[in-house]
Parts: C-alpha cells; structure tokens; sequence
C-alpha cells in the first residue's frame, strides 16, 4: 500500500489531481478542501488510501492526515462510499466534520452535494456512537490526563479527546497536543481546530 505520494503536481482536475513521482505519475481522487492547497507545478505530499478492488485500484490522497481519517471514518458508515465521502469533506473541514457529528448538525452534511438528510443523519447516529464510547474509555483513563485538566471541567477535556480518539490519535498524541492549549480560553470547537491544524503531526 502507498502512505503517501510526494511529488509534483502536473494536473488538477474536478476532484482530481496528479502527481508526479519520479516520473510515474498517480492519479489521486481528492477533495475540493485538498485541492485549494494544491498548485500545478509544486511539489506536495499528499496522504493516500487505496481502495483496491477485483476491477478497481483508486488510489484517494490528502492534505493532511486528519482529513485522511475524517475519510476513513466516514467509509466506515453502512451506505458511504468514497463519493459520498469525498462530497462530504469538500463541503467541511475536519474538525467541522467532528462538530457536526458531536452537536448532530445534520444540516452541516447536507450541504455536500449527494448527501441526503437520512445519510446525514445515519453518519451522525453511527459516528456519535464511536465518540460515546471513546467518551466513556477516555472518562475510564482520566488520570492519564488528570495534570492538565487541572480546574478545567472534565467534560470538555472528554468531548474533545473522544472526538480526536475516534480520528485515531492516541491518548498519548491527545495528551502532549493539548498540553500545548489553553483549554479554558477555547471552545471544544477551536481546541478540535487547532490540535487538526498542528498540534498533532
């Protein structure tokens, strides 16, 4: 399998691009998010999954590797396939993606283009299921977490970390990540955005 392919971009099309790797050149389904960091003619990295089936080998690739298991998670979703997925993320960010399913915002994933409320909706059911229950086994380990919750409400601490959790950041990462954060000066929603924007490598 490819983790990730890093070259020069040659051509950017409508939800695809291609890289240049050595002089092979890869075509990556994409998001719109992915592409407004791109440009024809420099170099990118860009974080791959494959879907390799009997007739298929498509290879997706990413800015980042939150929105690559922002990806991953959404594929998880009984009746999302990586259309769906790539639409979903083109339409939101990452951490928007983490807000929507935390709050049950179904509006936020309807506003992919293909994305209809009852799959919004069944995203949300699911994929607020895994956040409960990172939720309770982050609540069980909190005294991994314990010196830098220090007067801050565990609830917050625990919303986020189930949130990063079901991204598939460690507890470790999630600890060092937000040692780094004021949490008290931050919503749940900004403390998300900033460990995704680079808080966590």
């Amino acid at each position: 399998m490819f983790y990730y392919l890093e070259g020069q971009i040659v051509e950017i099309g409508q939800n695809i691009v291609v890289v240049d790797v050595g002089g092979a050149g890869y075509g990556c389904f994409t998001t719109m998010n992915t592409i407004s960091h791109l440009e024809t003619g420099k170099k990118a990295k860009l974080y791959t999954y494959c879907n390799i089936k009997e007739d298929a080998f498509d290879i997706y690739g990413f800015h980042d590797i939150s929105e690559k298991r922002c990806f991953e998670m959404l594929l998880s979703v009984s009746g999302v396939g990586p259309k769906a997925a790539l639409s979903i993320l083109s339409a939101v960010t990452p951490e928007n993606l983490m807000m929507a399913i935390i709050s049950e915002n179904d509006k936020a994933l309807t506003a992919a283009p293909g994305i209809g409320k009852r799959i919004a909706q069944r995203i949300i059911l699911e994929l607020k299921d895994k956040v409960a229950k990172e939720n309770i086994s982050g609540a069980a380990a909190g005294a991994t977490a314990g010196d830098m919750a220090a007067g801050v409400k565990g609830g917050k601490i625990n919303e986020v970390g189930a949130a990063l959790s079901v991204l598939g950041y460690s507890q470790s990462e999630i600890n060092a990540a937000l040692r780094n954060i004021d949490i008290e000066a931050f919503t749940v929603e900004e403390i998300i955005r900033q460990v995704l924007r680079g808080s966590i490598k």
